[in-house]
Protein backbone atom coordinates (compact mmCIF):
# COMPACT_ATOMS: atom_id res chain seq x y z
CA UNK A 1 0.00 0.00 0.00
CA UNK A 2 1.37 3.63 -0.93
CA UNK A 3 2.36 5.48 1.58
CA UNK A 4 1.09 9.09 2.29
CA UNK A 5 4.81 10.23 1.06
CA UNK A 6 4.91 7.79 -1.87
CA UNK A 7 1.31 9.75 -3.19
CA UNK A 8 2.54 12.76 -2.73
CA UNK A 9 5.75 13.24 -4.32
CA UNK A 10 6.54 10.93 -7.10
CA UNK A 11 10.77 10.23 -7.43
CA UNK A 12 11.94 11.26 -11.30
CA UNK A 13 15.32 11.70 -10.52
CA UNK A 14 17.52 9.66 -7.92
CA UNK A 15 19.32 12.81 -6.37
CA UNK A 16 23.19 12.77 -5.14
CA UNK A 17 23.27 11.21 -1.74
CA UNK A 18 26.54 13.05 -1.06
CA UNK A 19 26.45 16.41 0.33
CA UNK A 20 28.37 18.89 -2.01
CA UNK A 21 29.07 21.51 0.79
CA UNK A 22 28.91 19.07 4.31
CA UNK A 23 30.17 21.00 7.52
CA UNK A 24 31.26 19.29 10.92
CA UNK A 25 31.63 20.88 14.31
CA UNK A 26 33.43 18.85 16.76
CA UNK A 27 32.35 19.92 19.82
CA UNK A 28 28.71 21.57 20.76
CA UNK A 29 29.97 23.52 23.90
CA UNK A 30 29.39 27.39 23.78
CA UNK A 31 31.72 28.22 20.65
CA UNK A 32 30.35 25.43 18.56
CA UNK A 33 27.05 26.20 18.63
CA UNK A 34 27.80 30.00 18.07
CA UNK A 35 29.94 28.54 14.84
CA UNK A 36 26.89 26.08 14.04
CA UNK A 37 23.86 28.72 14.33
CA UNK A 38 25.94 31.72 12.00
CA UNK A 39 26.74 29.23 9.58
CA UNK A 40 23.31 28.16 9.24
CA UNK A 41 22.05 31.46 9.14
CA UNK A 42 24.35 32.46 5.72
CA UNK A 43 23.84 29.59 4.43
CA UNK A 44 26.64 27.88 4.10
CA UNK A 45 26.23 24.25 4.34
CA UNK A 46 23.72 21.63 2.48
CA UNK A 47 24.81 19.38 5.60
CA UNK A 48 25.69 20.21 9.02
CA UNK A 49 27.08 17.22 11.65
CA UNK A 50 27.55 17.54 15.03
CA UNK A 51 29.75 15.44 16.87
CA UNK A 52 30.39 15.88 20.82
CA UNK A 53 31.15 12.99 23.71
CA UNK A 54 27.50 14.00 26.10
CA UNK A 55 24.98 12.32 24.14
CA UNK A 56 22.46 14.25 25.96
CA UNK A 57 23.62 17.72 24.97
CA UNK A 58 24.39 16.59 21.71
CA UNK A 59 20.97 15.32 20.77
CA UNK A 60 19.05 18.63 22.66
CA UNK A 61 21.21 20.69 20.36
CA UNK A 62 20.78 18.90 16.94
CA UNK A 63 17.22 19.01 17.82
CA UNK A 64 16.63 22.59 19.03
CA UNK A 65 18.61 23.73 15.45
CA UNK A 66 16.15 21.30 13.69
CA UNK A 67 13.15 22.78 15.34
CA UNK A 68 14.61 26.11 13.43
CA UNK A 69 15.33 24.30 9.84
CA UNK A 70 12.02 26.78 8.35
CA UNK A 71 13.78 29.63 8.92
CA UNK A 72 17.25 28.74 6.71
CA UNK A 73 18.37 26.67 3.83
CA UNK A 74 20.02 23.84 5.29
CA UNK A 75 18.01 21.10 4.57
CA UNK A 76 19.98 17.78 6.73
CA UNK A 77 21.21 18.27 10.25
CA UNK A 78 22.57 15.48 11.88
CA UNK A 79 24.49 14.20 15.20
CA UNK A 80 26.51 11.65 16.98
CA UNK A 81 29.41 10.62 18.95
CA UNK A 82 30.88 8.35 16.41
CA UNK A 83 32.93 9.88 13.84
CA UNK A 84 30.54 8.06 11.10
CA UNK A 85 28.49 11.02 10.66
CA UNK A 86 30.73 13.24 9.42
CA UNK A 87 31.79 11.58 6.73
CA UNK A 88 32.34 12.92 3.51
CA UNK A 89 32.92 16.84 5.37
CA UNK A 90 34.30 19.04 3.03
CA UNK A 91 35.00 21.22 6.16
CA UNK A 92 35.65 20.41 9.98
CA UNK A 93 35.60 23.06 12.76
CA UNK A 94 36.76 21.52 15.50
CA UNK A 95 36.15 23.61 19.00
CA UNK A 96 36.24 20.91 21.49
CA UNK A 97 38.71 21.15 24.64
CA UNK A 98 39.26 21.57 27.58
CA UNK A 99 37.55 25.10 28.30
CA UNK A 100 40.03 28.25 29.38
CA UNK A 101 39.37 29.50 32.75
CA UNK A 102 39.62 32.71 34.74
CA UNK A 103 43.30 33.64 35.30
CA UNK A 104 44.64 30.91 32.82
CA UNK A 105 46.00 32.14 29.62
CA UNK A 106 45.77 29.99 26.38
CA UNK A 107 48.83 28.24 27.06
CA UNK A 108 48.41 26.94 29.58
CA UNK A 109 45.95 24.85 28.51
CA UNK A 110 48.15 22.95 25.71
CA UNK A 111 49.07 19.45 27.24
CA UNK A 112 45.11 19.21 28.66
CA UNK A 113 43.73 19.62 24.98
CA UNK A 114 46.39 17.51 23.52
CA UNK A 115 45.20 14.13 24.74
CA UNK A 116 41.24 15.44 23.77
CA UNK A 117 42.98 16.23 19.83
CA UNK A 118 44.42 12.79 20.12
CA UNK A 119 40.91 11.09 20.35
CA UNK A 120 39.30 13.36 17.55
CA UNK A 121 41.82 13.74 14.43
CA UNK A 122 42.05 9.93 13.31
CA UNK A 123 38.65 9.38 13.19
CA UNK A 124 37.99 12.96 11.49
CA UNK A 125 40.70 11.89 8.58
CA UNK A 126 39.57 8.11 8.15
CA UNK A 127 36.10 9.46 7.57
CA UNK A 128 36.61 12.46 5.52
CA UNK A 129 40.35 12.39 3.95
CA UNK A 130 39.45 15.06 1.51
CA UNK A 131 38.20 17.50 4.16
CA UNK A 132 40.24 21.03 5.73
CA UNK A 133 40.10 21.06 9.37
CA UNK A 134 39.64 24.83 11.07
CA UNK A 135 40.93 24.48 14.57
CA UNK A 136 39.54 26.74 17.18
CA UNK A 137 40.00 25.28 19.93
CA UNK A 138 42.61 27.12 22.44
CA UNK A 139 45.97 27.68 22.36
CA UNK A 140 45.04 27.53 18.63
CA UNK A 141 48.03 27.82 17.08
CA UNK A 142 50.18 25.23 19.08
CA UNK A 143 46.89 22.83 18.52
CA UNK A 144 47.07 23.34 14.95
CA UNK A 145 50.33 21.92 14.74
CA UNK A 146 49.15 18.99 17.15
CA UNK A 147 46.51 18.24 14.50
CA UNK A 148 48.93 18.57 11.41
CA UNK A 149 50.97 16.09 13.08
CA UNK A 150 47.98 13.72 14.18
CA UNK A 151 46.12 14.23 11.16
CA UNK A 152 49.25 13.55 8.46
CA UNK A 153 47.22 16.29 6.03
CA UNK A 154 49.03 18.87 4.26
CA UNK A 155 49.23 21.54 6.11
CA UNK A 156 47.57 23.87 3.78
CA UNK A 157 44.89 22.30 4.61
CA UNK A 158 44.97 22.80 8.58
CA UNK A 159 43.98 26.08 9.39
CA UNK A 160 43.97 27.63 13.09
CA UNK A 161 41.17 30.83 13.63
CA UNK A 162 44.53 32.36 14.93
CA UNK A 163 44.07 36.01 14.60
CA UNK A 164 41.20 36.65 12.40
CA UNK A 165 38.93 37.54 15.70
CA UNK A 166 41.92 39.35 17.02
CA UNK A 167 41.80 41.44 14.08
CA UNK A 168 38.41 41.99 13.76
CA UNK A 169 38.57 43.27 17.30
CA UNK A 170 41.79 45.38 16.44
CA UNK A 171 39.63 47.37 13.50
CA UNK A 172 36.57 47.23 15.81
CA UNK A 173 38.65 49.64 18.59
CA UNK A 174 40.36 51.69 16.07
CA UNK A 175 36.63 52.79 14.58
CA UNK A 176 35.54 53.54 17.90
CA UNK A 177 38.07 55.74 18.29
CA UNK A 178 38.00 57.56 14.83
CA UNK A 179 34.00 56.93 14.71
CA UNK A 180 33.79 55.13 11.80
CA UNK A 181 32.56 51.79 10.57
CA UNK A 182 35.42 48.49 11.25
CA UNK A 183 34.83 47.91 7.63
CA UNK A 184 36.45 51.01 6.50
CA UNK A 185 39.53 50.71 8.91
CA UNK A 186 41.84 48.38 7.78
CA UNK A 187 44.54 46.87 9.95
CA UNK A 188 46.14 43.27 10.84
CA UNK A 189 47.38 41.38 14.22
CA UNK A 190 50.13 38.49 13.41
CA UNK A 191 51.43 36.02 15.38
CA UNK A 192 49.84 34.08 18.38
CA UNK A 193 46.48 34.05 18.71
CA UNK A 194 46.60 35.55 22.57
CA UNK A 195 49.32 37.74 24.50
CA UNK A 196 52.23 37.83 22.70
CA UNK A 197 50.28 39.03 19.07
CA UNK A 198 51.55 41.71 16.78
CA UNK A 199 49.77 44.78 15.99
CA UNK A 200 50.89 45.83 12.43
CA UNK A 201 51.17 49.63 13.16
CA UNK A 202 52.74 50.48 10.10
CA UNK A 203 49.82 48.89 7.85
CA UNK A 204 46.64 50.62 9.96
CA UNK A 205 45.15 52.83 7.22
CA UNK A 206 41.43 54.25 6.54
CA UNK A 207 40.64 55.20 2.69
CA UNK A 208 44.14 54.14 1.90
CA UNK A 209 45.47 56.71 4.60
CA UNK A 210 47.78 55.55 6.42
CA UNK A 211 47.34 56.43 10.36
CA UNK A 212 51.32 56.39 10.76
CA UNK A 213 51.53 59.27 7.90
CA UNK A 214 49.12 61.70 10.36
CA UNK A 215 51.00 60.19 13.47
CA UNK A 216 54.26 59.04 13.26
CA UNK A 217 53.90 57.84 16.95
CA UNK A 218 51.26 55.51 16.53
CA UNK A 219 51.20 52.71 18.52
CA UNK A 220 54.58 53.90 20.24
CA UNK A 221 54.91 54.68 23.95
CA UNK A 222 55.64 58.34 23.23
CA UNK A 223 52.39 58.48 21.24
CA UNK A 224 50.58 61.51 23.24
CA UNK A 225 47.02 59.52 21.77
CA UNK A 226 47.83 56.22 23.17
CA UNK A 227 47.13 54.42 20.41
CA UNK A 228 49.07 51.49 21.80
CA UNK A 229 46.20 50.38 24.87
CA UNK A 230 44.01 49.73 21.89
CA UNK A 231 46.31 46.26 20.89
CA UNK A 232 46.38 45.86 24.87
CA UNK A 233 42.54 45.78 24.79
CA UNK A 234 42.88 43.07 21.76
CA UNK A 235 44.71 41.02 24.01
CA UNK A 236 42.38 41.80 27.06
CA UNK A 237 39.40 41.24 25.85
CA UNK A 238 39.06 37.32 25.43
CA UNK A 239 39.88 37.78 29.00
CA UNK A 240 37.61 40.61 30.24
CA UNK A 241 35.27 38.48 28.43
CA UNK A 242 35.36 35.68 29.86
CA UNK A 243 35.66 36.94 33.44
CA UNK A 244 32.38 39.04 32.70
CA UNK A 245 29.88 35.75 31.17
CA UNK A 246 32.54 32.46 31.77
CA UNK A 247 32.88 32.04 28.56
CA UNK A 248 33.75 33.97 24.98
CA UNK A 249 31.60 32.54 22.07
CA UNK A 250 29.52 34.96 19.48
CA UNK A 251 32.20 36.87 18.33
CA UNK A 252 34.52 33.40 17.76
CA UNK A 253 31.48 31.88 16.23
CA UNK A 254 31.06 35.10 13.22
CA UNK A 255 34.97 34.77 12.95
CA UNK A 256 34.65 31.12 12.29
CA UNK A 257 31.83 31.87 10.20
CA UNK A 258 33.67 34.17 7.85
CA UNK A 259 36.48 31.98 7.22
CA UNK A 260 34.33 28.91 6.44
CA UNK A 261 32.58 31.13 3.68
CA UNK A 262 36.16 31.97 2.11
CA UNK A 263 37.25 28.36 1.87
CA UNK A 264 33.26 26.60 1.08
CA UNK A 265 32.52 29.34 -1.28
CA UNK A 266 36.23 29.62 -2.60
CA UNK A 267 36.93 33.49 -2.04
CA UNK A 268 40.03 33.61 -1.82
CA UNK A 269 39.64 36.30 0.22
CA UNK A 270 43.04 37.40 2.60
CA UNK A 271 42.73 36.33 6.82
CA UNK A 272 45.04 36.07 9.66
CA UNK A 273 44.86 32.47 10.31
CA UNK A 274 47.55 30.27 12.09
CA UNK A 275 49.64 28.14 8.94
CA UNK A 276 52.99 26.59 9.44
CA UNK A 277 55.40 29.50 8.90
CA UNK A 278 58.85 27.98 8.88
CA UNK A 279 61.10 29.28 6.56
CA UNK A 280 58.83 32.73 6.49
CA UNK A 281 60.28 35.98 8.47
CA UNK A 282 63.32 34.29 9.76
CA UNK A 283 61.96 31.02 11.51
CA UNK A 284 63.27 28.09 11.31
CA UNK A 285 61.12 25.65 14.12
CA UNK A 286 58.11 23.71 12.65
CA UNK A 287 55.26 26.47 14.44
CA UNK A 288 52.02 27.85 13.32
CA UNK A 289 51.43 31.52 13.63
CA UNK A 290 48.87 33.96 11.92
CA UNK A 291 50.03 35.75 9.32
CA UNK A 292 47.59 37.15 6.43
CA UNK A 293 46.87 34.04 3.93
CA UNK A 294 44.76 33.50 0.63
CA UNK A 295 41.41 30.92 1.95
CA UNK A 296 39.69 29.05 -0.88
CA UNK A 297 38.49 25.85 -1.61
CA UNK A 298 42.14 24.04 -1.00
CA UNK A 299 42.58 25.79 2.15
CA UNK A 300 45.96 28.07 2.01
CA UNK A 301 46.89 28.48 -1.39
CA UNK A 302 49.49 31.62 -0.60
CA UNK A 303 50.83 33.57 1.60
CA UNK A 304 50.80 37.01 1.59
CA UNK A 305 54.47 38.79 2.05
CA UNK A 306 53.43 41.13 4.43
CA UNK A 307 56.90 44.27 4.92
CA UNK A 308 57.22 44.64 8.04
CA UNK A 309 58.99 47.22 10.41
CA UNK A 310 62.23 46.14 12.27
CA UNK A 311 60.54 46.45 15.36
CA UNK A 312 56.98 44.20 14.03
CA UNK A 313 59.65 42.09 12.87
CA UNK A 314 61.03 41.44 16.00
CA UNK A 315 57.61 40.80 18.22
CA UNK A 316 56.87 38.39 15.17
CA UNK A 317 59.86 36.80 16.00
CA UNK A 318 59.15 36.89 20.47
CA UNK A 319 55.87 35.79 19.70
CA UNK A 320 57.36 32.57 17.70
CA UNK A 321 59.31 31.87 20.23
CA UNK A 322 57.16 32.03 23.11
CA UNK A 323 55.14 29.35 21.46
CA UNK A 324 58.04 27.48 20.29
CA UNK A 325 59.37 27.08 24.39
CA UNK A 326 55.94 26.03 25.22
CA UNK A 327 55.60 23.54 21.95
CA UNK A 328 58.98 21.97 22.40
CA UNK A 329 58.45 19.81 25.34
CA UNK A 330 55.04 18.76 24.22
CA UNK A 331 54.19 14.66 24.56
CA UNK A 332 52.26 13.25 21.79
Amino acid sequence: MATVKDQLIENLIEEDKISQRKVTIVGVGSVGMACAISILLKDLTDELALVDVEPDKLKGEMMDLQHGSLFFNTPKIVSGKDYRVSANSKLVIVTAGARQKVGETRLDLVQRNVTIMQSIIPGIVSHSPDCKILVVSNPVDILTYVVWKISGLPATRVIGSGCNLDSARFRYLIGEKLGVHPTSCHGWIIGEHGDSSVPLWSGVNVAGVPLKSLNPDLGTDSDKEQWKSIHNQVVQSAYEVLRLKGYTSWAIGLSVTDLAGSMLNNLRRVHPVSTLVKGFYGIKEEIFLSVPCILGRSGVSDIVKVNLSAEEDTFLKKSASTLWDVQKDLVF
